[in-house]
């Protein structure tokens, strides 16, 4: 894998996992606590600097990061015109899945408990990987996600959830209150006032990243 423990500086990895090579960059901060795997939504990719903003204040709470693209390059280019993959969840859970198991069987991240951030539709398919893999996935968080796209696997999600909404992000607010209802496992709902779907206001993206950050080392952590 060509990754040093002590590292925080994104590596690209190639991760061989549910059939597929996905590609993914992994920064193992020195000392880690924990390790957590983004999901992003559609349209999107791991170059997202919504999600790498993220994934970096997470890792000053050492906590290492994972920015996975669930869509092969071939998969992304097809999807770009024709949207056939984006909301195809279960293929998404199932590569999400994958990565988890990969990540627990290699030796810089098997001893690291692992949580799941995702974004958009990626939230349903953190959701969905967690309700597959309890005993792994230790928390949740989405940010402006469709966790009602997860349907009934939220009802089989054993992780402390965490979900983050735009206060103007009118649709998706109602559409994540019904999820919250759902969720059996510890949940939370989080506004964050005066933002917009993206969290593109000033100080907005600050705040989902403080709210993730508390929430993953509150219960994705070693020790």
């Amino acid at each position: 894998m060509g990754i040093s423990p002590g590292a925080t500086t994104p590596r690209p990895v190639r991760l061989e996992c549910a059939d597929v090579a996905l590609n993914g960059d992994l920064a193992l901060p020195a000392f880690a606590r924990g390790l957590v795997i983004f999901a992003h939504g559609s349209g999107s990719s791991r170059h997202s600097p919504r999600n790498r903003a993220v994934a970096e204040l997470l890792q000053h709470g050492r906590l290492g990061t994972l920015l996975l693209d669930l869509l092969t390059e071939r998969e992304e280019r097809a999807d770009a015109s024709t949207a056939e993959f984006r909301f195809d969840m279960p293929l998404l859970a199932h590569r999400l899945v994958g990565a988890i198991d990969w990540m627990q069987v290699h030796p810089q991240t098997a001893p690291l408990p692992i949580g799941l951030f995702g974004a958009s539709t990626g939230a349903a398919a953190a959701l969905m990987a967690a309700a597959q893999r309890p005993a792994m996935v230790r928390a949740v968080v989405s940010r402006g996600g469709r966790p009602d796209l997860a349907e009934m696997a939220l009802e089989e999600v054993a992780a402390p959830t965490l979900l983050i909404v735009g206060g103007r992000d009118d649709v998706v607010i109602e559409l994540n209150r019904q999820a919250l209802a759902r969720l059996k496992a510890p949940k939370e709902l989080q506004i964050v006032p005066g933002a917009t779907h993206l969290f593109e206001e000033p100080g907005a993206l600050d705040q989902v990243s403080t709210l993730a950050r508390k929430w993953f080392e509150r219960y994705c952590r070693t020790g």
